[in-house]
């Protein structure tokens, strides 16, 4: 087993079994719901930006343990970027997940375990639905956004 899957694993099940930042937010700026129908995945994303920066971020809801772990993940590494640089972290990731992940990969730190995930195809929506989420947050949409 490569070095890059064992951790993967071992990220992917500390994180679903322990994750971080599981919880409301209160005072909450940006609130968004999302859901993977294929799976069942659902969640709540809650950010507190202050003076142009994430202070704070969580969420609840229930889900796999990729989609748990990618939550968990996401919500460490953002605390302390400004709305545009989370977005710039998106679209990396969302590169990373369904390009060639080249581009910014540097910049993800941790969030690059979650790379293995692009070896179960079906599971990719799992790992994007906290980042699609992240994305109705900041533009404030009402409606829950989805992976289909």
């Amino acid at each position: 087993m490569s070095d890059l899957r064992e951790l993967y694993q071992e990220v992917v099940i500390d994180h679903g079994r322990r994750p971080r930042n599981f919880r409301a937010l209160t005072p909450v700026t940006h609130q968004a719901e999302g859901f993977n129908p294929l799976c069942g995945d659902r969640l709540t994303l809650y950010l507190n930006v202050v003076d142009g920066v994430i202070r704070d971020a969580g969420f609840q809801g229930s889900g796999c343990a990729i989609s748990t772990a990618s939550a968990s993940l996401m919500t460490e590494h953002l605390k302390g970027k400004t709305p545009a640089e989370a977005e710039a972290v998106f679209r990396q990731f969302h590169s990373l997940m369904t390009g060639d992940g080249a581009a910014g990969e540097d910049k993800l730190g941790k969030l690059t375990v979650l790379s293995g995930v692009k070896e179960f195809p079906t599971r990719v929506k799992c790992a994007t639905l906290a980042w699609h989420t992240l994305q109705a947050a900041l533009h404030r949409e009402t409606q829950p956004v989805s992976t289909e």
